[in-house]
């Protein structure tokens, strides 16, 4: 489906990366890689160190690619950039951690749109995918952490709901411009957490609950495709039924 594209997943290292720059490669499109971090298991795809919060980097980013393919088809954000605190609850979040993770994560959502618009502008087309969930789409089911120490971090609804508006924004602004915006949200993904977590958030879901990270890449490569040629500033919910 994907033959003869050139595709970014910027966070191709983390969890539900690796599993797109799998899925891509399968469907046989170029990959390449861009991540703060190496990955931690082998990924036959060009790997370039890239900051999304750092404008030269994805400025030479796109550069690099650009001129070795000759062209970029696409770019995907799912980098998860945040502090160690990230996941403290409402009341013992300080607000100087909510702002650096929002910057970080919101404000480089933004920074990867405008330079790869400003670079899809010039080419002439192109096609910007970023990652959302399901927590910017509706307000944590609070009684799936009951019993466990876990929460649903307040910086992440802020920055998640945003990431969608943000794409939304994007793609009336791009009008004209041949150039697509969309969102994927996931539900909740599969990553050691404890039973009682796991059991009490599959009771709100309609099937299996908790998704792996290959139960995503469906909507990834319906959107990557140009069987998706006309979908354009929407939000792809994939969440076994979470949100109803």
């Amino acid at each position: 489906m994907l033959k003869d594209k050139v595709v970014i997943i910027i966070g191709g290292s983390g969890l539900i990366g690796k599993a797109f720059i799998k899925s891509a490669m399968q469907n046989h499109a170029t990959v390449i890689n861009a991540d703060i971090n190496q990955p931690n298991t082998k990924l036959d795809c060009e790997f370039i160190h890239t900051d999304i919060t750092n404008k030269s980097s994805l400025d030479n980013l796109i550069e690099l690619t650009s001129q070795k393919y000759g062209k970029i088809d696409a770019v995907v954000n799912s980098a998860y950039p945040r502090t160690k605190s990230f996941s403290n609850h409402f009341f013992d979040v300080e607000y100087e951690d909510f702002c650096t993770n929002t910057n970080l994560q919101l404000g480089g959502a933004f920074l990867v749109m405008q330079r790869f618009a400003k670079f899809f502008k010039s080419q002439g087309y192109g096609n910007i995918i970023t990652l959302s969930s399901i927590q910017g789409v509706v307000a944590p089911k609070f009684q799936t952490y009951k019993n466990t120490q876990m929460s649903s971090p307040v910086a992440y609804s802020a920055i998640k709901s945003g990431v969608i508006h943000l794409s939304r924004y994007l793609a009336k602004y791009l009008k004209g411009d041949n150039i697509r915006v969309n969102c994927i949200s996931p539900g909740g993904i599969l990553d050691n957490q404890n039973e009682i977590f796991l059991s009490q958030y599959k009771d709100v879901c309609l099937n299996k609950g908790m998704l792996d990270p290959d139960d995503i890449c469906g909507a990834l490569i319906f959107l990557l495709s140009d069987y998706s040629q006309f979908i354009n500033g929407q939000n792809i919910i994939v969440d076994d039924g979470f949100c109803l």
